[in-house]
């Protein structure tokens, strides 16, 4: 779809949002102009994402569920926590300890999973939440205020990862994916990166410039394993900041499961000859699109996780990856269907049927999602990768 397109799709801003967007593009073009006029895409998606008070995730929106821009899994059922309790009780019942969770959007997957826990007699020594959003960690603490007063109580609010490492589970739940990335594109035997200027009306607009050396030797060396050539322009992104986030994450992990969620591929897939505009996305509105310069500080700016950086990230840092599957398939295996038919109705029944469609189908969550698990110090099975384990993908 062309930016234009993009454009004409969406829904009018009122004249509030528009203030506040064009607000963070002046911002950005402040930026700009110190910069010589140009700045790296993921500058740029920094800027757009967490600049303080006006980026999408600093500011106010309404993000999540259906009057907000997109719906996550834990949003679009309780099915996908309540799953997840089973693997989280499992592993509590061997370390001990609490839960971490990264971004937790609305507070619906910690509501469910402590009620979950409760009831499976599994319940962590706290919960602990990291939200870099302001706003959403308003909403979460209203949303959590409605669970009884001794389940309220193990939930604390965190500013920063803790300085001592936890024994128990670390959740991230489609949080990889907001990870501003670098982007670039191939002409010929050359490497363009891909950055943003303003055009001469201000507005901002792509603008590829040669890579440097080291970033062009990067780019080489994801896609130089791949047996057939990448197209004239393919376009795609390397996201340089998930190692660092996995080694931070992995200071934090004493003992216990980190558990990853989020739209992604294995690298070999990732940088396929046929996805050759990349994996950038824009949600508005449940509108997705690809013009990352409309709505700025409005609108969600994500890419796909390569889950094989992840891994060698994780090794590095000495975390096992223990577990890599579907969504579909992890969520199968830890008794999806079995909730769906021990409903006590046959009204239950056909609505949980259909959230589960949601989570499980191809066609919706089910296999552009994936869940990795990365341990330390915890050897058992893992019961959600029992009916599919992908590794060998890697």
């Amino acid at each position: 779809m062309s930016a234009s397109g993009a454009r004409s799709m969406l829904p009018a801003l009122t004249p509030e949002e528009e203030r506040h967007s064009e607000a963070l593009t002046g911002l950005i073009r402040a930026e700009l102009a110190a910069a010589g006029g140009w700045l790296s895409f993921e500058r740029f998606m920094e800027l757009a994402l967490y600049a303080p008070g006006l980026g999408y995730y600093s500011a106010g929106s309404w993000k999540l569920g259906a009057g907000g821009d997109f719906v996550t899994a834990p949003e679009a059922s309780a099915l996908f926590g309540t799953c997840l309790a089973r693997e989280c009780a499992a592993v509590l019942e061997a370390t001990g300890g609490e839960i971490l969770e990264l971004g937790a959007g609305s507070g619906a997957l910690a509501a469910t999973l402590l009620t979950e826990l409760e009831a499976l007699g599994s319940l962590p020594q706290r919960y602990a939440i990291l939200e870099v959003s302001a706003d959403l960690a308003a909403r979460q603490r209203a949303r959590l205020a409605a669970l009884a007063p001794h389940l309220r109580e193990r939930v604390v609010w965190l500013e920063r990862l803790p300085a001592a490492p936890l024994a128990g589970v670390i959740l991230a739940n489609e949080v990889a994916d907001a990870l501003p990335v670098r982007r670039f594109s191939l002409s010929g035997t050359a490497v363009h990166e891909l950055g943003v200027t303003a055009g001469a009306s201000g507005a901002l607009t792509g603008a590829a410039r040669p890579a440097d050396a080291p970033f062009a030797d990067l780019c080489r060396a994801r896609f130089a394993a791949r047996p057939d050539a990448l197209p004239e322009g393919y376009t795609s992104e390397v996201n340089l900041r998930l190692a660092p986030w996995i080694a931070s994450l992995g200071e934090c992990l004493g003992r216990g499961v980190l558990l990853l969620s989020d739209y992604g591929l294995p690298r070999s897939h990732y940088y396929h000859p046929q996805r050759t505009a990349g994996t950038l996305r824009c949600h508005f509105r449940q509108r997705a699109h690809d013009d990352p310069y409309v709505n700025l500080g409005l609108q969600d700016i994500t890419a796909w996780v390569d889950f094989t950086r992840v891994a060698e990230a994780a090794g590095d840092v000495g975390l096992a990856v223990s577990g890599f599957a579907t969504q579909a398939a992890y969520l199968l295996a830890l008794g999806l269907e079995r909730l769906v038919t021990d409903a006590p109705d046959a009204r239950d029944r056909a609505r949980l049927a259909g959230e589960a469609r949601r989570l499980v189908m191809p066609e919706e969550m089910g296999e552009v999602f994936k869940v990795m698990a990365l341990t330390r110090g915890y050897d058992a099975p893992l019961a959600g990768f029992a009916l599919q384990d992908l590794r060998r993908l890697l």
